[in-house]
Parts: C-alpha cells; structure tokens; sequence
C-alpha cells in the first residue's frame, strides 16, 4: 500500500488533491498536514514514503525554503509542487530546486492524476501551458538552497521564524527552548550559511521567496 504525504494549509483543497491521489492510486494510505512543524514529524513517521504534494505557502513555508529543505534532506522522496501561481517562472524555479512536478492550484482534476501517474513512473511534469523555457537556478539561490538544504530540521525552524521577522525570545517561547539554544542553533545557521549576523541570515532566506525582491524589513536582536 504506498503512502502519499498531503501538505497544504486549504481544507478545501487539501481535500481536492486527496481525492486525485484516491483516484491515481485507489489502494494509497494518505497522510495530511497542514504546516512545516507536521509535515516533518509526518515524513519522520513515513519515512519510505511514495509521493509528497508539497504547497508552496503555508505555515512554515517560505517560497521554496521548504522544498530545498526536504529535497535536501529527503533526497528519494518524489515531491510534487502546487501553487496559486500560475507563472511559468514560478514553476521552472520549482522544478529546479528538485521538484518532480509543478500544480497550479486551478488544474482539473484529472490533470492532477496525469502529474501524479507521471511522477510515479520517475517522470517531470508541467501543465501544458507552462512547458518550455530553461529550467536553471541562479548561482546565489542554487548557493542558498544548498546550503539550508544541510540545515537540520529545528535549525530550519529557526531560519524560518528569523525570516518570518521574529525575535530570539518569540522564538524560545515558540519551539519551547532557552534563548541560549536558540542563540546556539543561530551561531550554527549563520555558519553553515556562510554569514555573520542575523540580517544576512534574512537575506539568504530571501533568496527562496517567490519574489525574491520583496523583503520586509526585520528587526535587530539585542539579545544576540
């Protein structure tokens, strides 16, 4: 019986994309989350896992941070991108950081199935109105994506909240730890990112946004 991962923060569809995989393979056991945080712990449980539909924005997401993560990480586990955008840019950077296929989130459902059969069977796949144009990342976020790709996964979390702008003592509270963990897993995230303090760690993770150019402002941490 293959297990298929389900991770999208929709209910609506979250439901959608289990009834293709129900309908691409009748016998598969789905497993859902709903954030980052239980899509890990979901991996960690299923760790021979068949196929991951992964959204690209949801809880813990930040662009393709998540994707390069896992793909890092999870190097055999077949992972299937859906998405509101319908960009045909937004798709190639997708497959390019190791994604299988690419779903805008208003594909029918039958194409769905065609992506799911297709990845299954060791194939790439993109809607037919987003197929051609070069499939390559720029030597900065290939740089970026490899370098979180070894982060371990509560230094990931800590990447993310730092992108995500919050604070040493927000983070500690969040993930139930001292600010001197958190402070540790930051003297590790900056070494493995080859920076040297917490606005560079906000800038590399930039480099993964959809829309890269789009960076919000982050706070000093005079706790650090």
């Amino acid at each position: 019986m293959p297990d298929v991962l389900i991770a999208d923060d929709h209910p609506l569809f979250r439901d959608a994309l289990e009834r293709a995989v129900v309908s691409a393979l009748p016998a598969a056991a789905v497993h859902c989350a709903d954030s980052v945080d239980k899509l890990m712990a979901m991996i960690e449980q299923y760790p021979e896992a068949d196929l991951l539909l992964l959204d690209l924005h949801m809880p813990g997401a930040r662009g393709y941070s998540a994707l390069a993560h896992i793909r890092g990480q999870y190097p055999g586990l077949p992972t299937i991108v859906v998405s509101g955008h319908e960009e045909a840019q937004v798709a190639r950077r997708a497959l390019a950081h190791g994604a299988s296929a690419y779903i805008p989130k208003s594909t029918p459902g039958d194409e769905i199935v065609q992506a799911i059969h297709a990845v299954l069977d060791g194939n790439t796949w993109l809607p037919h109105q987003l197929v051609g144009g070069e499939i390559a990342l720029k030597r900065d976020e290939a740089d970026v994506a490899a370098r979180v790709a070894s982060l371990t996964p509560q230094q990931f979390r800590v990447l993310t909240m730092i992108a995500e702008g919050q604070l040493n003592k927000q983070i500690a509270w969040d993930l139930g730890v001292s600010e001197a963990t958190v402070k540790a897993h930051m003297t590790a995230i900056m070494r493995k990112l080859g920076v040297n303090n917490r606005t560079q760690v906000a800038l590399a993770a930039s480099q993964l946004a959809v829309d890269p150019g789009a960076m919000q402002s982050f706070p000093d941490d005079d706790s650090e």
